[in-house]
């Protein structure tokens, strides 16, 4: 009952057939991007046998730098402005002597911060050990909120203060309320509520920010493909959800405060045969969404019209 707005409206996006200028810098499997929309930078996580594992370029889509020590297999990113500084987060699911952690970079490379043991996986009986953590973010105060569970023996969501301590702790492997099959994004709103795409379980979950306590899902827009990514538009009038198996991207009404309510699917974004989209950003100044594409092999930029 809170969608009348949406009725017959579509926001429509265009692909920018511009972006990147140069695409043969992508020269492995593109699993994940991040948007720097501070500085007009995006930031893309690859994998491969001697590439560069993180590229980047500029928001018109000049290659600018790359950057590949202590990153074995990266699976998600993020890009956390501050008063004091920009950093890169991301999410490493390498089973070498760097996997399994989390880390911190400066957004030149310089590693800044690991949580986890790298290169150990561990269960989710020790808050900070993680198992193939699948995506990560962190607020304006610093608290991370950290999916842990691309497949490994963890399907968990943490919440860690700014001096990386456990504040609270949701799900375990099931299908019921509050678990999780194969955790794969989160994201948080500014109405103090954290959404994570349940992948296998073919839902959304939303959690209170403060308590970890279970919210509401959205079923209803998955039948066909879970979600695999999720990301707010500008204004979090829209929930951007990549479906990587349907290769399609579903533009969703974002809920106001209160109700969660059933899921509302505004629009889709239908993308070519076995493109796979992976993981999404969204420029919070322009509105742009960066989809990092596994099975094209590249990082695509959609603007909105």
């Amino acid at each position: 009952d809170y969608f009348p707005s949406w009725k017959g409206q579509e926001q429509v996006y265009k692909l920018d057939i511009g972006w990147p200028k140069i695409p043969e810098y992508f020269t492995g499997q593109t699993f994940c991007v991040a948007v720097d929309s501070l500085h007009g930078l995006v930031y893309v996580g690859q994998r491969g046998d001697n590439v560069p594992k993180v590229l980047v370029f500029s928001e018109e889509g000049y290659f600018l730098y790359s950057w590949n020590d202590t990153v074995e297999m990266p699976h998600g990113i993020f890009v956390l402005n501050t008063a004091t500084g920009s950093s890169v987060w991301i999410t490493d699911v390498g089973t070498g002597k760097y996997g399994h952690t989390v880390k911190q970079y400066s957004p030149s490379g310089k590693l800044l911060q690991v949580l986890g043991t790298a290169g150990d996986a561990g269960s989710s009986l020790i808050p900070l050990q993680f198992d193939q953590p699948a995506d990560i973010f962190v607020d304006e105060n610093g608290e991370v909120y950290v999916v842990d569970g691309d497949g490994g023996m963890n399907n968990r969501l943490l919440k860690l203060s700014d001096d990386y301590r456990e504040i609270w702790l949701a799900g375990i492997s099931g299908s019921g309320i509050g678990e999780f099959k194969i955790p794969h994004s989160v994201t948080v709103d500014p109405f103090g509520r954290v959404w994570v795409a349940d992948r296998d379980n073919k839902r959304i979950q939303v959690f209170d920010k403060v308590t970890g306590e279970w919210l509401g899902a959205w079923t209803n827009c998955f039948a066909e493909d879970g979600p695999c990514s999720v990301r707010f538009t500008p204004g979090y009038k829209y929930l951007i959800v990549a479906q990587m198996n349907i290769n399609r991207l579903a533009i969703l009404a974002a809920p106001p405060v209160g109700s969660i309510g059933d899921c509302v699917m505004v629009n889709t974004i239908q993308l070519a045969d076995e493109s796979k989209p992976h993981l999404v950003d969204v420029d919070m100044k322009s509105g742009a969404i960066y989809v990092a594409e596994i099975g094209a092999q590249q990082v695509q930029k959609y603007i909105p019209l």
